[in-house]
């Protein structure tokens, strides 16, 4: 393995890092390692282009059926991504970016073919339907994070669009069967505020083969990866209870949601019946 290659694997895992064998190290997966989540931006224009670009790289992700059923919403006027970002707990990044995107999924572009050939769409209401929205609009995002980063560019989900949903649906004046999956800004990392790369919990924990298994030594491994986050925290000079302790406090209680347990109901709203 070479030096960079080792580097990638060691700063994504830490003391976890997989031994065995020669491990692919292309540009692609090496920008893959490297993702990190960028807030603080530089006040730098996007070059001419940028924006087509991270869309043809979206549109080349996998699209269940070829439905294509999300949209991208661009925003680059300041008050816009000012009123965003209070709806999404006030985050300041939202507005250094020079572009937020917001992922749509987006049923109202096929239901008005639906309508202009008198065809009533009987499998749009489901739960599955839902699903598929959500989940293109997330490959496409991940496809265009990747080209992001590939041009020097930092990126960070927004998933706090959700927290007032029905506001963002106002905000950006979404038609029925469209509702934001999530934000993402775009722009030029602030290098005297370097984003890290934060690691992941080992590959030991998360691949299964053949059948779901739990490891032997679940408890032991993530003992050591909530050291590990709690050392990687220190190092920003920030503090962390570790991994096990922050993701049960993330979901023990309905106010952590900041307003997400209203979400069905504005999906409701939008025209998906969630049946």
């Amino acid at each position: 393995m070479s030096a960079t290659n080792s580097r990638l694997w060691q700063q994504r895992y830490r003391d976890h890092a997989p031994e065995q064998g020669a491990f692919a190290a292309d540009e692609v997966i090496a920008t893959l390692l490297e993702h990190r989540s960028v807030r603080a931006y530089l006040d730098r224009p996007l070059p001419a282009g940028t924006l087509e670009t991270l869309l043809a790289a979206a549109q080349s992700a996998a699209s269940s059926s070829n439905l294509q059923v999300w949209s991208l919403l661009a925003v680059e006027d300041p008050q816009r991504k000012a009123r965003l970002a209070e709806l999404a707990n006030g985050q300041a990044h939202i507005r250094q970016a020079p572009l937020f995107l917001v992922w749509l999924a987006d049923f109202s572009r096929i239901q008005r073919q639906a309508e202009r050939h008198d065809i009533d769409l009987q499998a749009l209401p489901y739960l599955d339907s839902f699903l598929m929205g959500a989940i293109d609009a997330a490959l496409a995002a991940q496809n265009a994070v990747t080209a992001a980063e590939s041009l020097g560019l930092g990126t960070v989900y927004i998933g706090a669009l959700r927290n007032n949903l029905q506001a963002v649906v106002d905000e950006l004046r979404l038609p029925p069967l469209v509702y934001p999956v999530f934000g993402l800004c775009v722009g030029y990392p602030d290098a005297d505020k370097p984003a890290q790369v934060k690691p992941r919990l080992p590959q030991s924990l998360i691949l299964h083969r053949e059948t779901y298994a739990v490891h032997p030594e679940e408890q032991r491994l993530i003992d050591d990866y909530d050291r590990t986050l709690i050392e990687f925290y220190a190092e920003q000079g920030q503090q962390s209870p570790g991994w096990s302790r922050q993701s049960l406090e993330r979901l023990r209680t309905v106010a952590i949601l900041h307003g997400r347990e209203r979400l069905a109901a504005a999906v409701k709203a939008q025209g998906f019946p969630l049946r």
